[in-house]
């Protein structure tokens, strides 16, 4: 059976017996329907997410594993697909390319008022059963906190933070298309 437009399903339910019409239509119909928005291909079953290394020249020790495991938690927790360690339906690989602080909003006396942390993320994505989906990109996020605390004092929670927005990103490009 082949899906009907908008316009014709309307009119159907116009005429009358709308549950039932609308209900033998979508029947003939393929849906995909997710709660994130996102698409995942029915064949696949798997992704592998391989370690992000932080190759960053300012090295946070914790970050390669909590970003990984921000991620995975990411995309196991939206999507049916299994994690694996090697040869999934889709694959996410790359490294973490910087970890820098940076002043900003300078006040009259020259110094900051703020400082910015920014993590940036290059990820490659590939699957098994759509090319165009495939993507090597790069991905940058930040948070400010207030220069008169000590970064030391705030880091996890602004790395927690950054990593949640990161993986928000990428899931969005990998599996809704943004």
């Amino acid at each position: 059976m082949v899906c009907r437009s908008v316009e014709k399903v309307g009119k159907l339910l116009a005429w009358g017996g709308g549950a039932l019409v609308l209900a033998i239509l979508l029947a003939g119909c393929r849906l995909s329907v997710s709660l994130t928005g996102g698409t995942v291909d029915p064949r696949a079953k798997t992704v592998a997410i391989t370690t992000f290394q932080n190759n960053a020249s300012l090295v946070n020790p914790t970050l390669s594993q909590s970003f990984t495991t921000a991620l995975k938690d990411k995309i196991q927790g939206q999507t049916p697909l299994t994690i694996v360690s090697t040869n999934g339906d889709y694959e996410l690989e790359g490294e973490i390319t910087g970890y820098n602080v940076s002043p900003v909003a300078i006040q009259g006396n020259e110094t900051a008022a703020m400082n910015r942390l920014t993590i940036t993320v290059r990820v490659r994505f590939t699957s098994s059963y759509d090319d165009t989906q495939n993507f090597d990109q790069t991905f940058s996020r930040y948070a400010d906190y207030p220069s008169s605390q000590n970064l030391s004092s705030v880091e996890a929670g602004l790395v927690g933070e950054i990593n949640d927005a990161l993986t928000d990103d990428i899931f969005n490009k990998a599996f809704v298309n943004w």
